[in-house]
Formats: C-alpha cells, structure tokens, sequence
C-alpha cells in the first residue's frame, strides 16, 4: 500500500466515511484509518455498529439496520478509489509536512488530516452492556425512544443530559424512571423543575444500576441502594444510560486545542482545527447533536474544506 496520501482520515463512522465519499470523488483517493474491530472506543463504523434499527436516517423510510447503513457508506467510499486499513492509528506528527500518522510500525505521510475518531457514551462498565446494548439498551433517547412506546423504561443519570432524555422519552414512555446515584441532581435549575413537573416522570434516588436481567434484550434493572445496599429488579423492558461522553482524542492530545469538555475545536463555520491542514468533523467535535445525520453532514464539510485547502496550496507561489 501507498504510504503517501493526499489525504488520510482517521476513523470510519458517519462522519469518516462521509469525508471518504466526497475525498474519493475528489480524485483524492484518500486512505481511511478505520480502527479495529475489537475496539470498543474507535471500532469501524463507529457507534452505529452497536445500534439495531436506525429509523431516522433520510432515505430509509422502512428504517436500516446500523451495521447495515455504515457497510453501505463504505462501499460507496470504496467504489470511488477510497482505501481502508483496519488498525487504529498509534501516533501521529502534526508538526511536519507532509504530516505523519503511524499504525504500529508503518507511517503514512499525508498532505491533510480528517480527524473523525467520533466520541463514546460513558458506561456503566457491567458485564450485560455487550450484550444487551442495542436490544433495550441505549444511550441515546432521540435514536431509540420511539420503539419504547407504551412502556416503564428508566434513565441512568443526574444532569441535563439524563433529564432531557427522560423528559422526551415521555412522548413515548407511559413511566420514565431517572436512577440517581445521589440525593440531588446537577442538572440545570430549569432541567429539574421540567422533570419534577412531569407526571409521567419518577426518581430513584441514592441508588445505582449493578445488573441488567435478559438474554437477548432487556427485561429489567438490578437497582441497589447506595445507602442500604439492599437490592430489587426494576421492572423496565429499556434503559437509557445519560452518564456522559468521551471524546476520542487520546491520539491528539497536546496537539490539536480542545474546550473544557475534551471535544476538538474547529473555527465557525469550517472544519478546520488549529493546525492548517487539518480538519475534525463528527462527533469527535459535536457534542451538542451527536446524530449520524449530521455527523454525514460534517464529514462532507470536512472533505471540502481539505479539497480546497490542498488546492490552494498547490496552487501558490512556492
């Protein structure tokens, strides 16, 4: 393989292999640095690859499985001259031209950089997560809430991201039951008054999620109290973990600026990050939407901001 890129990108959800689509196009035949099956922060596909039904991508009016729709993105990278390696970047050099990304032993030099790692949902580190994320587990309302219609479900979390999951999960929930691990929230004084007003929403308080019940999907909630230590089941056929999201950015820590939360900065309205050249598009920069739809939507952004960066690079003066 071609160690010399006009473009590398790493990482392969539907940011990734939206920037593959449009780099390829482009006559860029770029490489794709996928990531390892066997990973569970950067695997290929990204978090798609955990989600059964994807009902709210456009163009899918019967819905799509999510490993499904990713293997559909990397064909059609793939039939317009995209190239995937499936390792994960170990190290990288951001201070040279071209720029350097190595996969163990082997570096790649590439003209310009599309960071598109994407970030991970935070979890409860229980042994039933493989198994049942995807099958009543989930991480995410807006993706998943619809097919809890008429249902106890329940929302493991404290801030505003666990309440505002659980106040739309209302729509379809008949009972929303948020599990706090302590006696009072950190979400926003207007976030809990909306939650405490809710009919349809009640609290767990002190208490944690130690087990999950079901083989093939969820039947109910191992609750304890974190005071008591006494145990019972939690009668819920879906649980929605609101704890928080990592960023993927181990690899460019110290190199490319992130904000408070660890997520990579871009400049308003462009893709591209502190270093020229080098573009960051998908969740490993959103943490306001996170949805595969727009992830797409960054990577298309991503690529085109690249292609015409290396355009006018090669067009200037030397």
């Amino acid at each position: 393989m071609n160690t010399a890129r006009n473009v590398v990108i790493v990482g392969s959800g539907p940011a990734g292999l939206t920037a593959a689509i449009y780099a390829a196009r482009a006559n860029l035949a770029p490489l794709v640095i996928e990531g390892e099956p066997s990973s569970t922060s950067d695997q290929p596909g990204g978090q798609l690859m955990l989600t059964t039904d994807v009902e709210n991508f456009p163009g899918f009016p019967d819905g799509i499985m999510g490993p499904e729709l990713m293997q559909n993105f990397r064909r059609q990278a793939e039939r317009f001259g995209a190239e995937f390696l499936t390792e994960k970047a170990t190290k990288v050099d951001l201070a040279v031209r071209p720029f350097r990304i190595w996969v163990r032993d082997t570096m790649y030099e590439s003209d310009a950089v599309i960071v598109s790692t994407g970030a991970r949902s935070l979890m409860l580190g229980l042994e039933a997560e493989t198994r049942l994320i995807g099958h009543g587990l989930s991480t995410c309302a807006t993706c998943d809430g619809f097919f809890f219609r008429g249902q106890h479900i329940a929302v493991v979390g404290g801030g505003d991201s666990a309440l505002e999951e659980a106040t739309f999960l209302t729509r379809f929930a008949d009972k929303v039951t948020v599990i706090h691990r302590r006696d009072e929230l950190r979400a926003s004084k207007i976030m809990q008054d909306r939650a405490f007003a809710n009919p349809k929403i009640e609290f767990l308080w002190n208490t944690v999620v130690s087990d999950l019940v079901g083989q093939e999907k969820l039947e109910g909630a191992v609750v304890q109290d974190a005071l008591t230590g006494a145990t019972r089941t939690l009668p819920v056929t879906g649980l929605f973990v609101a704890i928080g999201h990592r960023p993927n950015t181990d690899l460019f820590a110290g190199i490319l600026d992130t904000d408070e939360a660890g997520y990579l900065v871009t400049r308003p309205r462009s893709t591209a990050t502190n270093i020229e050249g080098v573009f960051a598009c998908g969740d490993v920069q959103d943490h306001t939407y996170r949805q595969a739809v727009t992830a797409a939507g960054s990577g298309c952004m991503a690529s085109i901001d690249a292609e015409r960066w290396l355009e006018a690079q090669h067009s200037s003066p030397t």
